[in-house]
């Protein structure tokens, strides 16, 4: 959001100091893409060479760059003095309104190649604005000081990344270059002018603050690159805790407690005297080897398994046989065990991932009693030692809850259950895995189940992305020991890919906002066409081809004129006129006037509605003079006269839009009483970009993204992670569900957290009032 407070003349503004910032910023900026752009041709030539059967792709857009290279600096160079002009107006230009603003009205879908060159420059935007955050807030607000003490922000600031990925779009968008060049180039701009576009924005804050702009904000201390990437793989440790460091994609609160654990940790303390109230105390002294505030999680969520086992499992079950047994499994052992298994998973552990009824935590121990017998182990002397115990029923519920709450059908539901085995592995290795937010193996399962939730392989993107997932899946069964590491690469390799099928749903998710515009748009030119036919003709009696004729042809050219320009355009004005006028000469050829020259005067606009169906030339001239000779029947008291119209291409009307369930059958009208007016009122405020989990009446959950609010009927759209739409509801019907249970709010915790909070749910059912 950008407000200015102070008028144009007020004594904060300072034209001088911002006509100096222009002059040492925007020739800058203009010089690096310039010297960038004179570097494209050797980077094209190298990629041609490998290019294979789009070798020419490249050669001819090494052409088109050294043609219009001049052209392309002014249209960078043209979009930056624009922003800059309207910053020193004091109403800074919207980076995003600009880059959407082209061909976003009316029913025309923008090309792909369009849609994705504005996600690849959004893409350039985000990385400058991770890598240079601090000196861009400092930059943001200087130079908000020098236009009267405004409020920047990325969207306003005219030399901002997002301004510049602007820029760059307009550059390249008369170029006659392959989609997939243009893309490159676009990467090519990320990759050779993030170091000079870091050197302007330094040497202007530099600048800004010497000359006494805020200059209590001070200068950065240290270069803004980021750390160089380790050399080693090192510990596991030090190569996640340099990640979280160097990923921005991390909040600042990154490395608390998850919010499950928070709320858990505040439940237990309740029940239990001597945890403390928060997470910052100390350590229980039990032994555990993690202190503070995840050894406290990690104790208290063994004593809660310890406590609720008895009621989890019968007489029959592994953990009652063990009773008796002698030593506990060594850890050597189990990992011998579970490695058996996660190779070759039996039939029964197989089959208990595909059954909602069955417990994975019991079906896992079972089959590592049983299993152990294969390694000479005797199982009436051995039993399981209970920190392994605890691994097993945590991982076995964590999964339990992860396949019946989540949207995991089929294959998707297959894959991520092939899942269970290794992930005991980490939990024996590393039990910090259940209360650390950055632990790879967590991420690398939230990542998997994302890609695999709702997933029915429909689309190509789909079956792309699936057959993604079965490859880091079966190198991760394949590969995976007893070293952690494997967890790290693959989550980096698998977040890769997810970049570029994310691109793919954010087109995706654009493609359904305009489909469902035109859908409304449409049905609102129906309807209003619909309502000036029956204003016309109502219950009247009307001769044949003059009611064949406003029921068929003219009421099919209205709906397209006012789908086309609206309810004030001069087509609508015309055909409505038409409609008049014919009826006014109806009545005036049923009052028995004889002479008259009939629909003389609406030959044009005649021609025009029998056109927008397909009829022309002579066919039309027909259709027209059966009109002509029906009203002179009509007139002359000549029934013989009157003509039928002659037999028109059948041209249907638009259909109406499907209306989509939304998520939950609604029986009937809605009244006020089904639903609360809160509710309804904070949908009618609910941004774009939020989610809401959608409950069926099987309980599964799916996520919804608002993706659009329409300006027509105020409904509100939602699509899937693919990006498709999926539910299409007003704020009442929205309220309704949520008095239904089938719908709540969406806590962004992943699928690892969000399973985890069902499992001590399922352990403390008393813990579930709390969230």
């Amino acid at each position: 959001m950008m407000s200015v407070p102070t008028p144009m003349g007020s004594p904060g503004r300072d034209p001088a100091q911002l006509q100096r910032a222009r002059d040492m910023v925007l020739p800058a900026l203009c010089q690096a893409f310039g010297a960038a752009l004179a570097r494209f041709d050797d980077a094209l030539f190298d990629r041609a060479g490998n290019a294979g059967s789009s070798q020419l792709l490249f050669l001819d857009a090494m052409r088109e760059l050294r043609r219009r290279r001049e052209e392309i600096a002014a249209a960078f160079a043209g979009h930056l003095q624009r922003a800059w002009e309207a910053l020193a107006a004091g109403e800074p230009l919207s980076a995003d309104a600009t880059l959407s603003g082209q061909a976003e009205d009316g029913l025309s879908l923008l090309a792909e190649h369009v849609l994705e060159s504005r996600l690849a420059v959004r893409n350039f935007a985000t990385v400058l604005l991770r890598d240079f955050k601090p000196v861009l807030a400092r930059l943001d607000r200087r130079l908000g000081r020098l236009i009267g003490g405004a409020e920047l922000d990325a969207d306003h600031n005219p030399i901002s990344p997002e301004h510049l990925g602007v820029a760059i779009h307009e550059a390249f968008a008369g170029c006659e270059l392959a989609p997939e060049v243009h893309l490159v180039l676009i990467k090519l701009c990320e990759r050779d002018l993030r170091a000079p576009i870091g050197r302007i924005y330094e040497k202007l804050d530099e600048q800004l603050a010497a000359a006494g702009v805020m200059s209590q904000m001070g200068t950065p201390q240290r270069p803004l690159s980021a750390a160089p990437e380790p050399r080693s793989a090192g510990a596991l440790e030090d190569l996640v805790e340099h990640r979280q460091g160097a990923d921005a994609g991390f909040a600042d609160d990154e490395q608390a407690a998850p919010a499950w654990a928070q709320r858990f940790a505040a439940r237990w303390s309740e029940r239990r005297g001597h945890m403390q109230q928060h997470l910052g105390g100390e350590d229980s002294g039990s032994g555990e080897p993690y202190p503070g505030q995840q050894g406290m999680l990690l104790e208290a969520l063994h004593e809660l398994l310890q406590q609720t086992r008895h009621v989890r499992e019968d007489a029959t079950s592994a953990a009652q046989v063990a009773i008796g047994q002698q030593r506990p499994l060594s850890q050597r052992e189990m990992m011998s065990v579970l490695s058996l298994l996660q190779a070759t998973p039996s039939a029964t552990l197989r089959a208990a991932i595909g059954e909602d009824g069955e417990s994975l935590a019991q079906r896992l121990k079972s089959e590592v009693l049983s299993s152990a017998t294969r390694l000479g182990v005797d199982p009436g002397q051995t039993r399981l030692d209970p920190q392994d115990e605890d691994a097993i029923d945590l991982v076995g519920m964590l999964f339990d809850v992860m396949l019946d709450e989540r949207e995991l059908e089929g294959r998707s539901r297959e894959l991520i259950g092939r899942l269970v085995v290794p992930f005991v592995k980490v939990a024996m290795l590393d039990r910090r895995m259940f209360v650390q937010k950055t632990h790879p193996a967590r991420k690398l399962l939230n990542s998997l189940a994302e890609a695999c939730e709702g997933n029915t392989g429909e689309s190509q993107a789909e079956r792309m992305l699936m057959a993604k997932v079965e490859e880091i899946i079966e190198r991760l069964v394949a590969e995976f020991n007893e070293n952690l590491a494997i967890f790290l690469t693959l989550e980096e390799e698998f977040r890769e890919f997810l970049v570029q099928h994310r691109r793919r749903v954010e087109i995706a998710e654009r493609r359904a906002a305009e489909t469902q515009r035109g859908q409304e748009k449409l049905e609102m030119a129906r309807t209003r066409a619909g309502a000036e036919l029956d204003r016309r003709i109502g219950d009247a009696t009307l001769p044949p081809a003059i009611a064949a004729f406003l029921r068929q042809p003219w009421q099919h050219h209205l709906t397209l004129a006012l789908l086309r320009e609206g309810e004030e355009g001069a087509s609508v004005a015309e055909a409505l006129s038409l409609g008049d006028g014919l009826l006014e000469e109806v009545a005036e050829a049923r009052r028995q006037i004889v002479g008259k020259p009939w629909l003389q005067a609406w030959q044009p606009v005649l021609a025009k509605v029998f056109a927008s169906v397909g009829v022309h030339g002579d066919a039309a001239t027909g259709a027209i003079d059966a009109l002509h000779d029906t009203l002179q029947g009509i007139a002359e008291s000549r029934p013989e006269l009157q003509r039928a119209l002659p037999e028109l291409p059948q041209v249907a009307l638009p259909a109406p839009p499907v209306a989509e369930s939304p998520a939950v059958e609604l029986s009937g009208q809605i009244h006020a009483d089904d639903f609360d007016n809160a509710d309804a009122d904070r949908f009618r405020r609910m941004e774009i970009g939020n989610w809401l989990d959608f409950v069926d009446k099987d309980g599964k959950v799916q996520a919804g993204k608002l993706s659009w609010v329409s300006p027509i009927s105020s409904r509100l759209l939602f699509v899937n992670r693919r990006g498709v739409r999926f539910c299409v509801a007003s704020p009442e019907e929205l309220a309704v569900m949520v008095r239904l249970g089938r719908l709540r709010a969406h806590v962004d915790d992943g699928a690892f957290d969000s399973a985890m909070q069902g499992v001590i749910d399922r352990l403390d059912p008393g813990s579930a009032t709390l969230h």
